[in-house]
């Protein structure tokens, strides 16, 4: 019946391309029009869906169906106005027609009135016969609401109209996952596989239940069922390649990164885990082979290629390092983590320089991490620039209120620079913050414990504390 239905519809789609190629009319029934209409809205042609609608209004100017699905392409357009306008006229004609409170749910819906949508959704529920799906839009909405245990009951109540539901699924255990729910998420899947214990998507969420509370040798029991449910499941070799990882099992993980290879086209992140597989074996040739064909397969993969620069500064080949960096800074040259990794390098190779560079753009990117602060300034320090370093420390201190690791280092440099009255007053905040952290006198600022004075402050304010 349904390959019927298949071959009907294929040669509605063949003879309507036909016409529009020889500018011939022809006719084609209300429901062969629908389907022509749906096809190209499920394919994202809309210009030729939009085109047989006008044809098909024109054949049938007064069909339910055929409105209907000029509202879902005004929905689409965003033609908020025009398709609740549409509808009022509809709902007038047929107040019993559930789609036009469908159409109208996803009306309040692109308005985020999702409460509005669910009380839609919630009178389609009195008029159809078919309730699974309006349970899945009900879920959706209460996620947008951020509603989760809500949407969590809808989820549910989806899955016992139609157990295949796999996007239903995926979103019931997204919801016990946000609230952090993973025991009643494996009860529930555990339930689920009694009823289908073939399904390879409800094993493979289970394997991550069971990752995520560390019981890895349930994981690896539950991947291994989803594998043996379909021999082809790439992403369930992929989660078991993750947690043989985490077990240090690196040529059992790489058995089954390989395997995805095998089954489906390369991913980036199969050829990424297998690299660190390589590394953790010592195995450094192949290590660095498996970076670079991530990259490769995924120019614009971040992950792939902070590995690579990574693994070059390990081996301490710092040059290699600074080669891949700069190029994936040539990608993105706005990427916090490619920024942080070239001034790792750079202040390895003592360019400080560059180091300099690599601060002033993370926090013109906005990074306000007490670390990066402190880095800036140390460098800052090394590079003899006090007077930046201390501008720079003060601004830090905006965003970090009396941190000792920030008072003893502006206190140093106010130190240095013979500003005694105010360096010794922020050595005494800093003291009364926390005076462990007064190593960083030694450590930057050495010449000041030269005088006596000062020594004789801190051992004062040391034995306040």
């Amino acid at each position: 019946m349904e390959s019927n239905m298949f071959e009907e519809n294929e040669q509605c789609l063949m003879r309507f391309e036909s016409m529009i190629k020889t500018n011939r009319v022809f006719f084609f029934d209300a429901l062969e029009f629908e389907a022509i209409v749906q096809h190209y809205i499920d394919t994202g042609k809309i210009a030729l869906a939009k085109k047989a609608l006008n044809l098909g209004q024109e054949q049938h100017p007064d069909v339910m169906c055929l409105s209907l699905l000029r509202v879902e392409i005004m929905l689409f357009e965003d033609q908020l106005d025009q398709a609740d306008d549409l509808l009022n006229a509809l709902e007038q004609l047929e107040p019993s027609n559930e789609e036009i409170y469908i159409h109208r749910a996803s009306l309040y819906s692109k308005k985020e009135n999702h409460l509005s949508a669910i009380e839609m959704y919630l009178k389609v529920l009195e008029l159809t016969d078919d309730p699974g799906e309006i349970f899945a839009f009900i879920g959706m909405e209460y996620l947008f609401l951020e509603d989760y245990e809500k949407a969590k009951a809808y989820f549910i109540d989806c899955l016992k109209e139609d157990p295949l539901d796999y996007s239903a699924l995926y979103n019931l255990i997204y919801c016990y996952d946000i609230l952090k729910q993973h025991d009643e998420a494996i009860a529930f899947l555990n339930d689920y596989l009694e009823e289908n214990p073939y399904c390879e998507v409800a094993w493979q969420q289970l394997g991550k239940q069971y990752y995520v509370i560390k019981d890895y040798d349930k994981a690896l029991s539950a991947y291994d069922f989803a594998t043996i449910s379909d021999e082809s499941f790439v992403g369930a070799y992929l989660e078991k390649g993750k947690v043989l990882e985490r077990l240090k099992r690196y040529n059992e993980a790489i058995e089954n990164y390989q395997l995805t290879l095998v089954l489906d086209d390369p991913t980036a992140y199969a050829l990424l885990r297998m690299g660190h597989c390589y590394e953790m074996l010592g195995a450094a040739e192949l290590a660095l082979q498996f970076y670079k064909k991530t990259i490769k397969e995924d120019p614009v993969l971040e992950k792939g290629w902070v590995a690579l620069a990574n693994f070059h500064y390990r081996q301490n080949e710092l040059n290699d390092a600074l080669k891949t960096i700069n190029k994936a800074l040539n990608v993105d040259g706005e990427n916090i983590e490619y920024w942080k990794i070239f001034a790792k390098i750079q202040k390895k190779l003592k360019d400080f320089e560059q180091v300099e560079l690599a601060y002033k753009e993370l926090i013109e990117m906005g990074l306000s991490d007490l670390e990066i602060w402190i880095d800036r300034s140390d460098n800052l320090v090394n590079m003899g620039a006090y007077d930046q370093a201390l501008v720079n420390l003060k601004q830090a201190a905006i965003f970090h209120i009396d941190q000792p690791e920030l008072l003893f280092r502006i206190a140093g440099i106010l130190l240095e620079q013979l500003q005694i009255e105010e360096g010794l007053d922020y050595l005494k905040r800093a003291y009364q913050q926390n005076p462990d952290y007064d190593f960083i006198l030694e450590d930057l600022f050495p010449s000041i414990l030269l005088k006596p004075s000062i020594v004789r402050f801190i051992d004062q304010n040391r034995k306040a504390q």
